[in-house]
């Protein structure tokens, strides 16, 4: 199934979705990703496109104070001050929740923050492509290979100009850049 971002009940949709434990498609601040409910929905993404057990996915939260309740470490004001925005930090997740690392973003896309908020947790998000290949970025190639393996695609236009997230790690204490994407650090 398939519906547009501007449709005014998009955002509930795609969150009940979620909730159910399906996996969808929907438009990031960067590019198209797939997303389900944190924990066992990330196993149908990984089907999906084939991606290793071993390979982590990022975790959309709906606001920076959320981030903060999972990261185990103090994260630095002046990350805290690039979000909401395409900027995914790898921290320690507090022991409570589960222990080890999580990359963590608050996108600056309200309608996505407006998403997760329904969902009533993080919600998962990588890359619209099959493990290997390039990520797509025309939603009419996302909808020919994709539309018969999720449960519903957000249609929001061609994304040709979209960069990831920039990714960096901040579990030893320093800003390490992992992958420069559309924030410049």
């Amino acid at each position: 199934m398939k519906i547009l971002k501007e449709c005014s009940d998009s955002s509930e949709r795609v969150a009940e979705c979620i909730k159910r434990g399906d996996t969808v498609i929907i438009p990031t601040d960067t590019i198209y990703g797939f997303s389900s409910i944190v924990g066992d929905g990330g196993k149908k993404i990984r089907l999906i496109k084939g991606r290793e057990e071993t390979k982590p996915f990022i975790e959309l939260v709906d606001s920076v104070e959320s981030a903060v309740a999972i990261s185990a470490v103090e994260i630095p004001s002046k990350i805290l001050n690039i979000w909401p925005g395409p900027l995914t930090v790898i921290v320690p997740r507090k022991a409570e929740l589960g222990g080890g690392t999580v990359a963590l973003r608050c996108p600056g896309d309200e309608w996505l923050r407006k998403v997760i908020k329904l969902s009533g947790a993080g919600i998962y998000s990588t890359s619209v492509n099959r493990s290997g290949t390039p990520p797509l970025y025309k939603i009419d190639e996302i909808l020919n290979e994709f539309e018969k393996d999720v449960a519903l695609i957000v249609c929001d236009g061609d994304k040709p100009a979209g960069l990831p997230s920039t990714l960096i790690d901040i579990t030893s204490g320093t800003i390490k850049v992992l992958r420069q994407g559309s924030v410049k650090i």
